[in-house]
């Protein structure tokens, strides 16, 4: 197996982090009393709030300022922030869903190698760190994708970047880097 054959990863999403704004003031105890699924937070200044479908956890903040976390895909992170504007309209505030946008994308992958992390981290310095004391995993950071990886010796990878397709092209730049640091079996 050499890396220029087109190995099929799978890579889940497991986390999309979203913003958005509602242009109109909150009242988060009009929010905590009259809403379904709450948590208010008075000693942060936000109420939490969370949707069954899609399933997401909003924190909301007075100023109008949401954050979706939770959704498994950009479209379910729009759709359940669109669906969260709906639910503040219905309780009697002006809200006008707008400035959405996708800040952070949570992925794993597993590779069908196990990997050397120390020979990798020799490889791809100063990119690369491994620090076995302090965590179990080799970060790698692309700064032109804005994407951290962190890679375990097992193949499991771990991937956050802006958006699914930055996460999708890191994968693709780090696969034959990580391939010629493979554990060969014996």
């Amino acid at each position: 197996m050499d890396p220029g054959n087109d190995v099929a990863l799978d890579i889940i999403i497991t986390n999309v982090v979203a913003t958005f704004r509602t242009r109109c003031h909150l009242n988060l105890r009009t929010i905590a009393l009259e809403g379904l699924n709450v948590i208010y937070k008075p000693e942060f200044g936000k109420v939490l709030m969370k949707l069954r479908k899609p399933k997401i956890t909003a924190s909301i903040w007075s100023s109008g300022k949401i954050i979706c976390t939770g959704a498994t895909s950009e479209e379910d992170a729009k759709a359940g922030a669109r669906r969260l504007a709906r639910v503040l309209q219905k309780l009697g505030f002006k809200v006008r869903f707008s400035a959405f946008k996708v800040v952070n994308v949570l992925a794993v992958c597993s590779l069908p190698f196990q990997v050397h992390l120390i020979q990798f981290t020799k490889n791809n310095r100063p990119i690369a760190s491994y620090e076995p004391e302090l965590h179990p995993a080799a970060s790698y950071r692309i700064k032109q994708l804005r994407a951290t990886i962190q890679i375990f010796s097992t193949g499991s990878i771990t991937l956050t970047g802006p958006d699914v397709q930055t996460v999708a092209t890191a994968v693709e730049q780090i696969y034959p880097l990580l391939f010629e640091c493979r554990k060969i079996k014996h």
